[in-house]
């Protein structure tokens, strides 16, 4: 890749593009710095066992599974923007809050906090995301920015692992209190966005007038379970993999490193490439089946390397996780160009608390079922775990087509942003 289409994989040309990607960066430093230094601000600071920590977590979730629609119906009724502002802000206040926490109860409280506000601030991002740009540029666009989250995961983990091998409770304690700080230059960067202005075009017809809620498209709701079977693909990037290399594999341990290190490069050099030709109906499944044939190859590839031995298993591995950052890029273009294409441009809150619901699978389902047919049956397991992704793959095409119909019955149309996108 010349230095040119290098600039051009990293840097988009417009002025709204390059700060809705710096604002992904500093959004992304928090999550980053929270998955990494998590475990260990809450055993040696607050004291918590793992046990109450996993179980903090998943209460988390369960929260945001509960609260994902209603809080997406939230950002149509008081406004996209102003939303994703307010979100941005408590989420920054709550980081601050956390040198606070003495005790499980107050534990799980600002998590469920924390994770409802974060879903907030989701829906509303992506509603403001698909109003904001006209349709031939949303897919781009938020490719930009998924690339620039994968640099701010980056920073995140970088600096709470120097926290973390300073080892101090100052170090440690001071994690929080710095994304805190970033989050409230985000919510700055977040306040200074254009406002939406917008028309919405609704085709003639009295019965066209209205517009039924996003759980009663019931095509949406299945491609947005699809969707998130698709999406452990993280799972296995993320658990299974680094499990299988250490327990059922002779590749040495500090491969794992090297592992994450490939998929930052690749999510932030390839994604705007992956996602070519995805702003359509069409293009997104197109992007589903490229994402289905690599999760199956991953799966074929990594399955054998219980039994191969020396370099041979390291760069089957390799291989193996490449095929699975494939899976990644591509599924995550077909989210945006499903999103931009069949969210109802009248309740697009709406149809983002629903696709929330999706991913909502991943975290509940899928560490536990993969990291089992992976570890206790071994080349049968990875099979299985293959036959899952396709068949995500397979029923995503009817689905998604169901969507389009039931949006073209019902007067779904797309919005119409008088925003212009300056180059410079």
């Amino acid at each position: 890749m010349g230095l040119p289409r290098l600039i051009a994989a990293i840097v988009p040309d417009t002025k709204l593009e390059r700060d809705l990607a710096l604002q992904a960066v500093l959004s992304a430093f928090a999550t980053g710095s929270f998955l990494t230094g998590t475990a260990v601000f809450f055993t040696q600071i607050v004291g918590l066992t793992g046990t109450q920590i996993g179980l903090g977590l998943s209460a988390a979730a369960a929260v945001t599974l509960v609260l994902s629609i209603p809080l997406g119906r939230l950002s149509d009724t008081v406004g996209a923007k102003r939303l994703w502002v307010i979100s941005a802000f408590l989420e920054a206040l709550l980081y601050l809050s956390w040198p606070l926490i003495s005790g499980f109860v107050s534990f799980v409280a600002i998590l469920a906090v924390l994770a409802s506000v974060e879903a907030a601030g989701r829906s509303a991002r992506n509603a403001y995301r698909i109003e904001v740009f006209p349709r031939h540029k949303r897919v781009a666009a938020m490719a930009y920015q998924r690339a620039a989250r994968n640099v701010g995961y980056t920073l995140g983990a970088g600096t709470a692992g120097i926290a973390l091998g300073i080892g101090s409770r100052e170090a440690i304690i001071a994690v929080p209190l710095i994304t805190a700080g970033l989050l409230l230059v985000n919510s700055a960067m977040v306040a200074l966005l254009p406002p939406l202005k917008r028309k919405v075009e609704v085709a003639a017809g009295p019965e066209l007038h209205v517009s039924p809620a996003a759980l009663k498209n019931v095509g949406f709701v299945i491609l947005s379970v699809c969707n998130g079977v698709l999406s452990s693909n993280q799972v296995l990037l993320n658990v299974v993999v680094p499990l299988w290399l250490v327990e059922r594999t002779d590749a040495p341990q500090t491969l794992i490193a090297w592992l994450f290190g490939t998929n930052t490069v690749l999510a932030v050099l390839l994604q705007v490439r992956a996602s070519r030709g995805a702003d359509s109906v069409d293009g997104a499944l197109r992007a589903v089946r490229w994402s289905g044939w690599a999760f199956v190859l991953s799966c074929a590839v990594l399955g054998v390397t219980h039994e191969t031995v020396g370099w041979v298993s390291i760069v089957l591995i390799w291989i193996g996780h490449i095929t699975i950052t494939g899976a990644e890029l591509w599924q995550s273009a077909s989210d945006w160009g499903f999103t931009a294409e069949l969210s109802d441009p009248r309740r697009l809150g709406d149809y983002q608390g629903v696709w929330g619901l999706g991913y909502q699978v991943e975290p509940l389902i899928f560490p536990a079922l993969y990291t089992f047919l992976a570890l206790a049956w071994g080349g049968p397991g990875w099979v299985v775990i293959a036959a899952i992704g396709v068949t995500a793959a397979v029923v995503s095409h009817p689905a998604a087509r169901a969507a389009e119909r039931y949006l073209a019955h019902h007067g779904g149309a797309v919005a119409a942003p008088v925003i212009p996108l300056e180059s410079s």
